[in-house]
């Protein structure tokens, strides 16, 4: 019996083995950012610079978002985006949006960011074509405005995200540089199809796959690791989609993407309060869902070894069950579609 619950508790802990980051050997030296020239041609507006420069933030979390979705900033404000500060370490949380397409929208988020003060706003309209833009534009105000926050997240507006278990993690960490961390994507494949708003034209880039990146939902950056990806992306092409692209300029910088399965990736976890308190993101969160979750993981109740175990496989076993049933409701669908037709 001893010998099986051994076993149960490796099993569980196997979600621990990709997590701690390895040394790299980089490829090329971290340069030294002459930041004047930066800040002489931005690419966001100037009323965006205000937030962090002269502060120390141990974790700084960057999410994509867009202008119109003020709902979804509201509940991440009421709900993780509400953290600024975890065991004694201070959490800053922005969200990096384009311009609205409409005046009133535009006058909105105006309105917002000057109430909050947590909005970065890019010179460009945000639109699904310019999603690359944005990404490389949140880089670029981190090392230029924010040159002192230790680690980067960039996460998607519908994640939720575990703050203490992340902060935990990383001040567990015995290397503090070369970290580039997520649920890595391997042999990703470039869109061919040049009918596609995602097309990669071989002349762009004649690889069969993308180098591994982490996975866009949620991806964590050190700032030596920001600064070399914003450096490497003066030479690399806008056309690859976000995620991609930060993998392309982390190859380029000599950054290997390691993987962390607590990073769901595209994945919506099962809601289970002690796998929520131990995973650090799942995606596809509705508003309600990232509030509820919030408050029942921040209780300040621990879980024990065997609760979060049991955690862990409920949650597996239940999101797996609710893929299956996605999937074979699309299916349905399509044989409905193609019957039909």
């Amino acid at each position: 019996m001893k010998g099986k619950a051994r076993g149960f508790f490796a099993w569980c802990f196997m979600w621990l083995q990709h997590d701690q980051p390895q040394g790299s050997s980089s490829l090329c030296p971290g340069r030294k950012l002459d930041l004047d020239p930066l800040k002489a041609n931005l690419s966001y507006s100037s009323s965006s610079t205000v937030t962090c420069s002269d502060q120390e933030i141990f974790l700084l979390i960057v999410v994509c978002s867009s202008p119109e979705n003020r709902t979804r900033r509201d509940a991440i404000r009421q709900s993780w985006g509400n953290t600024t500060g975890s065991r004694g370490y201070s959490v800053l949380t922005v969200f990096a949006v384009g311009k609205a397409a409409a005046a009133s929208t535009q006058l909105q988020l105006s309105e917002e960011a000057q109430k909050h003060g947590d909005i970065i706003e890019g010179s460009f309209v945000d639109s699904p074509q310019t999603q690359t833009h944005k990404m490389l534009m949140s880089v670029e105000w981190t090392v230029t405005f924010c040159p002192r926050a230790r680690y980067i997240l960039h996460t998607a507006q519908d994640v939720f995200v575990g703050v203490p278990s992340l902060a935990g993690y990383l001040l567990s960490l015995t290397q503090l540089e070369d970290i580039y961390l997520g649920r890595v994507v391997h042999h990703g494949i470039p869109d061919r199809d040049p009918q596609s708003p995602g097309f990669v034209p071989i002349h762009q880039y004649p690889e069969q796959f993308y180098p591994d990146f982490c996975h866009g939902s949620a991806f964590l950056m050190s700032q030596d690791v920001a600064r070399k990806v914003y450096v490497a992306a003066r030479e690399v092409p806008l056309a690859f989609p976000p995620a991609a692209f930060v993998g392309i300029c982390a190859k380029r910088a000599g950054i290997s993407a390691r993987h962390s399965s607590r990073f769901a990736g595209e994945k919506h976890i099962s809601y289970n309060r002690c796998c929520y308190k131990f995973i650090f993101t799942s995606s596809d969160m509705g508003e309600d869902e990232l509030v509820t979750g919030w408050k029942e993981t921040s209780d300040g109740e621990d879980c024990s070894l065997l609760e979060t175990y049991y955690s862990l496989v409920s949650c597996k076993v239940l999101t797996y069950i609710d893929n299956f049933k996605q999937f074979n409701l699309d299916r349905i669908k399509n044989e409905l579609l193609h019957f039909v037709n």
